[in-house]
């Protein structure tokens, strides 16, 4: 999942952008309004982690224009203000969540989860599909009685493939799932995860659609 970070403060910033990639995440991080603007203008973004006083102007302010453009896109407010009129007037202006600092980043990435699984409509941190249960919060698999271990990287190309178990997703967009804007992609790294996935899960659980990417085999095919 894609999450974009507007935070200004560099330290925490990139604190925030380590931690929620190592917790499963493909984050992005901008310190500006200007620059969120610009960001989720481009999509492709399942949450917002947004600070509330930004160089450029007020993340609440931000917050207005999102929902008043009509984004339901989940935003996570990120604030040192955290007094119950600060919360109240956040959660009204559109925020779906409310983090005070300081914080774990356990728990920011835990309220990450359930913004995420609102907003695709699930009540638990699993994926399902054929037969495999994917673990969204360990990072783990599970048929049946068997215990399967991904890497970091092969995690993020099977959880963006089982988001979407019936849509081909191009090289790019699972490109931009594993790589930052700022990142050097190597030119083979999906092929190389996706071949690691098909000798842990069978080789025909994930397609290759010749000219347009990967897909998951179709329920009961692989």
């Amino acid at each position: 999942m894609r999450i974009l970070i507007v935070e200004d403060d560099a330290v925490l910033g990139d604190g925030l952008s380590v931690g929620l990639r190592l917790s499963g995440f493909s984050p992005e991080l901008v310190d500006s309004c200007a620059d969120a603007r610009h960001a989720i203008g481009m999509e492709g973004f399942g949450a917002v982690v947004l600070d509330l006083m930004l160089p450029d102007g007020s993340g609440l302010e931000l917050l207005r224009e999102l929902r008043q453009c009509g984004s339901d896109l989940p935003v996570l407010m990120l604030t040192a203000r955290d007094g119950l009129d600060d919360r109240v007037t956040g959660l009204d202006a559109g925020a779906d969540d409310y983090l005070g600092k300081p914080f774990e980043l356990p728990e920011l990435s835990a309220r990450l989860r359930a913004l995420t699984r609102r907003a695709q409509g699930r009540a638990e941190n699993l994926l399902h599909w054929n037969g495999l249960a994917l673990d969204t919060a360990k990072m783990s698999g599970r048929r049946g009685a068997e215990e399967i271990a991904f890497s970091r990287r092969e995690f993020t190309v099977l959880a963006a493939l089982m988001e979407r178990p019936g849509s081909i997703l191009s090289k790019a967009t699972l490109e931009e799932r594993l790589y930052g804007w700022q990142e050097d992609v190597e030119s083979n790294t999906v092929e190389v995860h996706v071949h690691h996935l098909r000798a842990k899960l069978g080789s025909g659980f994930i397609q290759t659609v010749r000219g347009a990417g990967y897909r998951l085999a179709p329920e009961g095919a692989a």
